[in-house]
Parts: C-alpha cells; structure tokens; sequence
C-alpha cells in the first residue's frame, strides 16, 4: 500500500519541483544577474554534492576516468550552464516564466527535427504534424505576449532559444558519451564546470554584485538543495522503480502548471490564445516523441 501511494505521488512532487525552477528564475533575477547567480549556485552544487561523496564510503572506493569527467564537464556546460543560463538571462531581459518553459519545453521536437537534419533520419507524416503543432504553440503565445506587454523583448527570446538549443544538445551528449561515468561524479564534474564557464560571463559582463535579500537566500537554498539535489534524486528514484519510460511525459506537465503558478505569483497572461498555445506545444511533443501511441497501446492493452 505503502509503495503504491508512494509511486502516485512523486510523479506529482516531481513535476510540481521541476516546475518552480523557473518561478525561482523570477525570484532571483530581481536582485541579481544571472551568471553571477548561477555560478555561485552551481559552486554550492558542487560543493554539496561532494561532502556527500566524501560522507559515503562507496563513493570513495568507485575510480573514474578523466576522460569520463571531461565528456561530463562539456555535458554539463550544455546542460546546466547554456541551458539554466539562457533561462535565467531570458527571464532577466523581462521573459515570463511561462513562456520561457514553454520555449525549452518544446526540446524533443528540436531533437527530432536535428536528428532529421543531421542524422538523415526520416520525418513521416505524425512527426511532421506534431513539430508543426509544437512551433505553432509557442508563436501563439508568444505574439499573446507581446501584445499584453507591447515589446518583447527580441534578446530575451533568443537567450531562451539558446536555452533550447543548450538541454537538446547537452541530451544528446549526455546519451552519446556520459553512459557508463557514475551518476555522482557525473554530476560533480558537470556543477564544476558550469561554474567555471559562468564566471568569466560574470566578471567580464555583469557587475558580480548580488543583494543577498531574505528572498534571494530562500530562493538560493531552494535552487541547490530542492532543484540540484532534490529533484535529480527523485528522478532518480523514478527511474529506479521502472517509471523510466513516463519521466519524459511528466515533462509535458512543467508548462502549463508554470503557466498557472505564474499567473498566480506574477499575473503573467493566462489568456484563452496563451492556454491554447500551449495546449498545443503539449500536443506536438506529445506526437514526436510517440507519447500518445504508447498512452494508446497502455489502455488497448487493458
């Protein structure tokens, strides 16, 4: 009974954590830049990460390869340095929070399409509709942006391009060269080398001059401990329990439950075209990655 409820529930936790990073991105950026912000939180990161290495005999005794740790540096400057910087920065240039996850939220359509591109994997008739669908979405809201804001901002967009662009990459990256470097280490080696590619854009770019108001502490603490270490391991766990194939349609969910915490928490659009829109980047992603044929082969199979 114990284990069935608890496999309810952390799906929803999950997606409710993955979701607040960017509300936090919002929070943060009120009084401070982003990569100064985020390269001292990747430090934290790290640091935390390795007293728990140091706490648990295991990890003393595993032998990783420099060769390993390098793959994982360059994943992770993808992944977490490109990726949460172009988010952090979008945010920053006045993106919303919504729109912002929905831009990155549309990462395995632009897989597929690179794939296509680069890989000459072919593109039937479905996955065209859902990329269509996918690109569709995130126009509508973001021509729904504007209008309410009157400019959008065009910088703002394109670091969360960048941002798309960083975690497809990184994804691919990750899955190509990162298999076999312990999940740990992995993780250590990526926060380090975030950090250390963040902080030139900092010095150089940025004054690396932080208000550490009550709220930014909050929201750092929240960042390290419930984001970049919390919701790895419950994603972790997820993938544990043999929740491996559905941790990429939770995904699905971060959009439109940023949607509604940011129209709650800041009074960001929550209009019929921005419900729409993204109802429909849902549905696109949906499509490519062939998450509604397996929900449909799930319930045949019942």
């Amino acid at each position: 009974m114990f284990t069935t409820t608890l496999r309810a529930i952390i799906p929803v936790l999950f997606v409710l954590l993955w979701s607040t990073g960017f509300i936090m991105a919002r929070f943060g950026m009120e009084t401070a830049e982003p990569a100064s912000f985020l390269s001292i939180r990747f430090s934290l990161a790290a640091l935390a990460l390795l007293a728990l290495a140091l706490l648990f005999p295991k990890f003393k005794t595993k032998k990783v390869q420099w060769k390993q740790l390098a793959h994982a540096a360059v994943a992770g400057v993808l992944l977490q340095a490109v990726y949460l910087g172009g988010v952090f920065a979008g945010v920053n240039e006045g993106i919303g929070a919504g729109l912002s996850s929905l831009i990155v939220g549309i990462q395995p359509v632009l897989t597929v399409l690179l794939a296509a591109l680069w890989l000459s994997e072919k593109l039937n008739k479905t996955k065209i509709i859902g990329i269509t669908l996918g690109f569709i979405g995130v126009a509508l809201v973001t021509a729904e942006w504007s209008q309410v804001d009157d400019v959008i901002s065009v910088k703002g967009i394109g670091f969360c391009i960048a941002a798309l662009l960083g975690i497809t990459l990184g994804t691919l990256y990750q899955k190509r060269f990162c298999q076999s470097i312990d999940l740990h280490f992995n993780m250590i080696a990526q926060y380090v080398a975030s950090a250390l590619f963040l902080l030139p854009f900092a010095l150089v770019f940025e004054s690396y001059s932080i208000d550490w108001t009550p709220k930014l502490q909050l929201v750092m603490i929240w960042l390290v401990l419930v984001l970049s270490l919390g919701a790895v391991f419950l994603l972790m766990w997820l993938i544990k329990v043999g929740e491996a194939g559905r941790v990429s349609t939770l995904f699905f969910l971060v959009p439109p439950v940023v949607a509604i915490e940011a129209w709650w928490l800041f009074n960001e659009p929550l209009t019929l075209t921005v419900i729409i829109g993204t109802l429909l980047c849902i549905m696109g992603v949906g499509i490519v990655s062939g998450t509604f044929t397996n929900l449909r082969i799930v319930t045949l199979g019942k």
